[in-house]
């Protein structure tokens, strides 16, 4: 529900994250908190392959997965989907001016330091709602 206590926009949101807490506490906020439907990926390429496959609004993106890395799956997503398709959102523990510059470069949108504050993920997908 939103502030107001109406229901949100159904977003549907990729989870692309290979540490299985994060992923599940993340996915418990955005459904049971929010609403939001959400599917998971634990690796960069079934994560991709989802992305392409469902479709979804969004696709939250761990960087340091275990396979390929968060920036070659949004390389690879951007070859297909762009920016008013879906919206990119790296989620990452490092958050220097490089860091933020080489997820700019993949095809990021939106660069997220961890631990995500839930009110910061909860205003970008409302301001993408409002965009869409």
């Amino acid at each position: 529900m939103s502030a107001d206590g109406q229901p949100r926009n159904p977003l549907k949101i990729l989870l692309v994250e290979d540490n299985p807490d994060a992923r599940t506490t993340l996915r418990m906020l955005l459904t049971i908190g929010y609403g939001y439907t959400v599917y998971e990926a634990a690796d960069g390429g079934s994560g991709t392959q989802s992305a392409l496959d469902l479709r979804p609004d969004v696709a939250l993106i761990d960087i340091g997965l275990p396979d390929i890395d968060g920036h070659d799956v949004a390389r690879r997503i951007r070859a297909v989907l762009d920016r008013d398709a879906i919206l990119l959102v790296a989620l990452t523990g490092y958050g220097t001016a490089e860091d933020r510059r080489r997820t700019r470069e993949a095809g990021f949108d939106v660069h997220l330091v961890k631990p995500v504050e839930a009110a910061d993920l909860v205003k970008i997908l409302d301001e993408h709602v409002r965009r869409s």
